[in-house]
């Protein structure tokens, strides 16, 4: 039966499906799973009903030890209670989840699969943590992106509410939490049609209770725990069968194909790829174009990752199979083998399948991206059987793991247009472009993906946008690199970072910026201008820092772009874009007042109407095409090879080039100290100027400003005089003979403005 859709992201996905099944959720922040927690307050806060017609009970804890013993307390005293995790959250719940599974008590941990911090901490994700849960009891369930998210999470609470073995259901952080996707929706009817109230009625029943009281939790000595122990198994049997069932349920309803161990690919495949997670969206792309051009291969999808099915595993695998390459994504020191991997070793052992080869693959690991061309690699390694253990994305020159990278065609569904938009955190550029997303998914019949790549500074940092719209489902979870749009919303950026090396032939560019052509002659790098012009790319400019200005609206110029975005893309009629603009800004800053909305629409017109075409010169292509790192210097030799080897190539977006061995000394996590002062961001496009005759030396400016970047100084006049010319300076207060200087490091000044709002000096600002 047809479902509505709703363009969201994996984590409300889960929180939808989730919310109709509990009666409590006991919740603490931690990324990348807060918004989960922050969506299911809120519908509770609004009034939402859950399948039993009340609100839900949201309990924020201290911690994530104290949300899983509020779980296991809950879940006792007869409320169906779910969290919502990942990573150190998750490994703190651990204790409460082998008391929670042995008394087998229904419920559901969502987890927004995190890297666990080994040598360095990695907020990014992988499967790390749910690997580390694998012996408490809990079952496991995964996704690979928002619409399964969507429909196991289901599953998943269907499933524990009769089997009564609780439930892990996890997907990849960020890169399925935070991707967004127009996607088809529960209705509430056709959750509870399914959903056993026999089973929800035995479990209430279950509950701690005075009218009939039972002992629970006691301590077992040696001469029974081991048989009590086994006593559980008919449970954990039972479950793949119960998994299993409302999985033919959800495929009844809504004509989807889910079982424990999907297949995907040629039927007479002779090599097979094992998985889970968002890569297999990633495998299939790749699987349909290698089919497309006659290859025979094929990727089994693990969905019920525990209790793992052997029966289940086997019916997935084509008997026409040679050799079976399993993906996991996590690493297990001193380990002959990863936790999937094993597990399909033991399965295949005994059967039919017992003789094939069975290689180990490791990607993935903090968010590192997997790209076709890996897949590609995975395919061609299972052809040759050089390398039986290996690792994906990265160059090992120190161990040999890796596959190189295969030379990989475009894969995406034919009709994609994928664009990429360069921003500042918190500039606004993420919300437009999620704005974007949903007005192009909620008004059209394209399918939409999005996906924003943040560094670890987070606000004031590095964001990348990766949107994706189209006639075809969209399978690519990975990053763009074969864009037909890339903008530039901080022209601080020009020359930092490849940018225009990312569009295909005849790609639009566009910069933000206020430069006219000699300018832009001057400031763009030659590298740029050849490829420009190499590749016949459409190039225009917009003055959107101008344009917010004169409009009233400072720095926030996301709405300017975002227009200019949708005349130059033509997804959809710029018209029908600035209509559905305008009123998205009316639902959101109606109760603003007026001003605040009419501000909003002339920043929807003029950023429609404000850009400029480029024409580009046919000496661009004369340009030198070659590009360099800036080299540092120093006395620390240390400090100077880490700085050259590392962070200059990392902090300009090419850390996905180094190899293991530039690690060498620092596989324990250690860097040299010193480093942060090479690093000279530039990022801001306004910058502090202080002006001596104003300055009353109070040095609030100095005290409010984030990053230490405003510094007073006192100097006689010889220190004056040796200092660099155009150093400006006050006759100090109090203190005759005495120089004030304020010193202003513009490479690290991020631009915020605080400086500027609180200084009282005489003559203002």
């Amino acid at each position: 039966m047809a479902r509505k859709m709703k363009t969201m992201d994996g984590n409300n996905a889960a929180a939808y499906a989730s919310y109709p099944f509990t009666d409590v959720a006991a919740i603490y922040p931690i990324t990348p799973s807060s918004v989960m927690a922050e969506v299911t307050d809120k519908w509770s806060a609004d009034g939402k009903v859950n399948l039993f017609g009340q609100k839900v009970k949201v309990v924020e804890m201290q911690s994530e030890a104290g949300a899983a013993g509020t779980v296991h307390g809950s879940l006792q005293g007869g409320a169906l209670t779910t969290t919502y995790t990942a990573s150190q959250g998750l490994l703190l719940m651990i204790p409460n989840m082998y008391k929670i599974a042995g008394e087998l008590l229904p419920c559901v941990i969502n987890v927004s699969a995190r890297c666990v911090a080994s040598h360095a901490l990695n907020i990014y994700g992988d499967h790390s943590d749910v690997y580390a849960c694998r012996q408490t009891g809990f079952a496991m369930l995964c996704s690979q992106n928002p619409q399964e998210v969507m429909d196991l999470g289901a599953v998943a609470h269907l499933s524990t509410i009769k089997g009564r073995v609780p439930f892990v259901h996890f997907f990849d952080g960020f890169r399925t939490s935070h991707e967004i996707q127009k996607i088809e929706i529960w209705d509430d009817e056709d959750l509870k049609e399914m959903l056993d109230m026999d089973a929800v009625k035995a479990f209430k029943n279950r509950a701690l209770n005075p009218n009939h009281p039972v002992l629970r939790g006691t301590a077992q000595n040696p001469d029974i725990f081991f048989q009590a122990r086994e006593a559980c198994n008919p449970y954990y049997e039972a479950m793949p069968g119960i998994v299993e069932e409302y999985m033919n349920k959800v495929n009844a309803k809504i004509g989807t194909d889910y079982k424990l161990f999907n297949y995907y690919g040629a039927a007479d495949a002779e090599h097979i790829i094992i998985a889970m997670g968002s890569v297999c969206d990633t495998i299939e792309e790749t699987v349909d174009y290698i089919n497309a051009a006659g290859g025979k291969v094929g990727l089994v999808k693990v969905r019920l990752y525990r209790p793992f099915s052997k029966e289940h595993l086997l019916k997935a695998i084509p008997a026409s199979v040679k050799t079976i390459s399993v993906l996991d994504r996590t690493k297990e020191p001193g380990s002959i083998g990863e936790p999937l991997y094993l597990d399909v070793v033991m399965a295949l052992r005994g059967t039919e399948f017992g003789n094939l080869p069975v290689y180990a693959g490791r990607y993935g690991l903090g968010s590192k991206d997997t790209v076709p061309a890996d897949i590609f690699a995975v395919y061609k390694n299972a052809e040759t059987g050089a390398k039986p253990q290996f690792t994906l994305s990265i160059h090992d020159d120190v161990t040999g793991l890796s596959l190189d990278r295969e030379e990989a065609p475009d894969t995406q569904a034919k009709g994609t247009t994928a664009c990429k938009f360069w921003g500042l955190g918190s500039d606004g550029t993420v919300g437009a472009n999620k704005n974007s997303i949903k007005i192009i998914g909620d008004h059209t019949d394209k399918y939409v993906q999005a996906y924003f790549d943040y560094d670890s500074k987070k606000s004031g940092g590095l964001t990348c946008s990766h949107l994706r719209f189209g006639d075809s489902p969209i399978k690519s979870t990975y990053l763009i690199n074969k864009a037909n749009f890339v903008a530039c919303h901080n022209p601080a950026y020009i020359g930092k970072y490849d940018m225009v090396q990312d569009l295909v032939d005849g790609g639009t560019f566009l910069l933000n910026c206020g430069w006219d052509m000699a300018e832009i002659e001057k400031r763009l790098p030659d590298k740029d201008k050849k490829y420009i012009a190499e590749h016949n790319i459409q190039f225009y400019t917009i003055d959107g820092i101008k344009i917010g200005r004169e409009i009233g609206l400072g720095g926030r110029i996301n709405t300017v772009l975002q227009s200019a975005f949708f005349k130059l893309a033509n997804i959809i009629p710029a018209d029908d874009a600035i209509r559905y603009m305008k009123a998205a800004a009316k639902a959101s800053y109606g109760k603003k007042g007026d001003k605040v909305v009419q501000m909003n629409y002339d920043a929807i017109d003029r950023g429609a109407d404000g850009l400029v075409k480029i024409d580009v010169p046919a000496s661009w292509k004369e340009a030198n095409g070659e590009h360099k790192l800036p080299v540092a210097t120093g006395d620390r030799k240390e400090v100077v090879d880490f700085v050259n080897n590392i962070l200059i190539p990392s902090t300009h977006q090419h850390g996905n080039e180094l190899p293991v061995s530039a690690f060498k000394g620092a596989e324990d996590g250690t860097f040299p100290q010193g480093s942060a002062a090479f690093e000279k961001r530039g990022i801001a496009v306004d910058v502090p100027v202080w002006n001596p005759e104003n300055c009353i030396q109070c040095n609030f400016c100095a005290y409010v400003c984030p990053h230490a970047v405003i510094r007073p100084i006192v100097m006689d006049e010889a220190e004056l005089a040796a200092a660099p010319a155009g150093t400006k300076s006050a006759d100090m207060t109090g203190m005759p003979g005495k120089k004030f200087v304020m010193t202003v490091s513009v490479l690290d000044c991020t631009g915020c403005g605080s400086c500027a709002n609180v200084c009282p000096g005489k003559k203002g600002n």
